[in-house]
């Protein structure tokens, strides 16, 4: 796919994800309108969540997920979602995060 094509791809995954948690009362926008700085940081959504997200829509992730979420901010929970062609979209966590949520529904 060209470099154009991909960016397109990821441009239109980040508008429909937050279009996504929109649905659900989040009030979700790209931080390329919203804030250069986190753009820059690797956060993909501002929203009123608890969480940052680094939305990835190609077919091999590279760098992997251990290094988005390791280079991500901690202000929130770093979550990678990454979309692929004909084989749906997934959530990354890290496992602590993971097990805060499930421990502590209402603080995460």
């Amino acid at each position: 796919m060209s470099g154009k094509k991909s960016r397109t791809k990821g441009h239109d995954f980040e508008r429909k994800f937050a279009e996504y948690l929109r649905i659900y009362g989040y009030d979700a926008l790209t931080s390329r309108s919203e804030s250069r700085n986190l753009d820059n940081l690797g956060v993909d959504l501002v929203d009123n969540t608890k969480f940052y997200f680094q939305l990835k829509a190609v077919e091999k992730l590279s760098p992997g997920y251990h290094e988005i979420l390791k280079n991500m901010p901690t202000e929130k929970v770093p979550v990678v979602v990454h979309k692929r062609n004909n084989k749906g979209t997934i959530i990354a966590m890290k496992l602590e995060d993971f097990a805060n949520m499930l421990l502590y529904k209402e603080d995460v």
